[in-house]
């Protein structure tokens, strides 16, 4: 039998999943990490936490199994973060994440100065403080003698597979959310590099995410206790790669993740030209395309509230006695930008929100309402696409908050479509292994191991008198952002 390792380098945790060539999840290993704060809302990783739970985690991925028998892995990535390496590849200060929100000076200088339009143009985008090329240019700005040092520019799970093969590569998936990317042309943008001050040897060969990029060397195979050749594929943005593992791979499909952050992820056989570029039009994992929207604060935002502030980590007891006859009722309203917001209004300065409180106010009323909030930023990029022709008659829904009964349940009614359950809620590092097989030549493309491996548990239907409510509800919660905005600035 041959095995795949699939990883999934998330915000706080690398996710292993060892796979065999039949879609069998045979082991599983989690290595958490920190994530450092230096400055209201920074937020930095030392890239060598990630390699170190790589090592430490395949060891013991792999221990009962013949180490010779892995065919090859695949790593799905938390996507923009800056990680930069001198001439001696050694990284020359902490990554910064995709939920770093420093960089608004920057992005209104690309978004107002350079231009929208313009941006449009080049890249397919407009410019997300979360996203690389603001990165680059506060880096330039604010650390000019880290900037002079820069010999590589690469996205977290590159830094991954460079260390793996010494291959300096990047897939196109990943790549879309530099702000650097000719993302209907899949090669770098000349003129986005130029606007970024750095040289277009600064970045990596591009790929698609299935390619074999190489095999382990030698001396980390020793490292990691493995035999043989071991391809290495491209991999692809967490999730691109966890659209693979949901079966998001054909046009038209649908998948919402309520991970650390939320996505809408619609997949595409054609580049979408998207008017309002509020939300993303990127390359997908299967070599074509997919229009995406992130909302920075998704599951986290339960987690804040839970750990945080009601001090449990029970969350079921915490849903527990919110029940069916409840949902659309809910006086209270949260906006959930715990972080600051990407789509669909890129606003850095937006503030998480509760409002509607009164003396009469529930515990179990607030904590509906933060799942609500999240549903309603989601519905928030469900319209947008909507605007730009986007059709969406269903979903699946993964993450860790799509592991929560009464969260589907608001989903499928404050979206009003059914919401598709995975039989295996495995994400990126399933879409990982999937590629690794692809890279490795065991099946032919994605969509034929999206057919072969992906399964639907269960399904959430929309009721329609709930439906109802949630739609007047939505329409309050639509006039909360624009009454708030110009009071979230003055919060500086």
């Amino acid at each position: 039998m041959r095995y795949y390792i699939g990883a999934d380098l998330g915000t706080s945790a690398l996710k292993l999943l060892l796979v065999d060539t039949e879609g069998n999840i045979v082991n599983t290993v989690t290595k958490s990490y920190d994530v450092c704060f230096p400055n209201p809302g920074w937020s930095e990783q030392n890239p060598e936490d990630w390699w170190n739970a790589l090592v430490c985690g395949i060891k013991e991925l792999v221990k009962n199994i013949d180490k010779s028998s892995v065919g090859g892995i695949g790593v799905g990535g938390q996507m923009h973060g800056l990680v930069i390496l001198d001439e001696n590849d050694d990284v020359i200060r902490p990554a910064i994440l995709w939920n770093d929100g420093r960089t608004a000076k920057e992005t209104a200088y690309l978004n107002e100065v350079i231009g929208q339009q313009k941006l449009a143009q080049l890249t397919g985008n407009i410019a997300f403080a979360g996203f690389t090329a603001p990165k680059i240019l506060w880096v330039k700005e604010n650390e000019p003698e880290n900037f002079k040092k820069i010999s590589k520019i690469m996205l977290p799970k590159d830094y991954i597979n460079y260390k793996l093969t010494g291959v300096f590569s990047m897939d196109f998936s990943d790549a879309s959310g530099t702000l650097l990317l000719d993302v209907e042309n899949k090669c770098w943008s000349k003129e986005m590099v130029d606007i970024c001050g750095i040289d277009i040897s600064l970045l990596p060969t591009l790929y698609e995410s299935y390619d074999k990029t190489g095999d382990i060397k030698t001396e980390i195979l020793n490292e990691l206790g493995l035999e043989g050749e071991v391809t290495v594929v491209a991999g692809a943005g967490d999730n691109a790669a966890a659209a693979i593992g949901t079966g998001t791979v054909t046009d038209g499909k649908c998948n919402i993740s309520l991970g650390t952050s939320g996505t809408f992820f619609v997949s595409s056989e054609k580049y979408a030209n998207l008017s309002n570029n509020a939300i993303h039009s990127f390359c997908h994992a299967n070599g074509e395309y997919h229009v995406m929207g992130c909302i920075l604060s998704a599951a986290s935002c339960n987690k804040w509230l839970c750990d945080d502030i009601l001090k449990t980590d029970d969350y079921s007891s915490e849903q527990a006695l919110i029940t069916d006859d409840m949902l659309g009722r809910n006086d209270v309203y949260f906006l959930p930008y715990l972080m600051g917001e990407r789509s669909p209004i890129n606003d850095t300065d937006a503030r998480g929100t509760l409002i509607g409180m009164r003396l009469d106010t529930t515990r179990q009323d607030i904590v509906q309402a933060v799942l609500e909030g999240v549903a309603f930023a989601v519905k928030d990029n469900l319209e947008v696409a909507k605007e730009a022709g986007v059709t969406v008659s269903r979903s699946t829904l993964c993450g860790g908050g799509g592991k929560s009964p009464l969260w589907r349940k608001i989903i499928a009614n404050v979206l009003n479509i059914p919401i598709d359950i995975p039989s295996a809620e495995e994400g990126p590092g399933f879409g990982g292994a999937v590629l690794a097989m692809i890279g490795d030549g065991v099946y032919e493309d994605v969509a034929a191991c999206a057919e072969k491996f992906v399964s639907v548990k269960g399904t959430v239907l929309p009721d329609s008198e709930t439906v109802a409510r949630y739609e007047e509800r939505y329409e309050k919660y639509k006039k909360l952002y624009p009454s708030l905005k110009d009071v979230f600035k003055s919060l500086k």
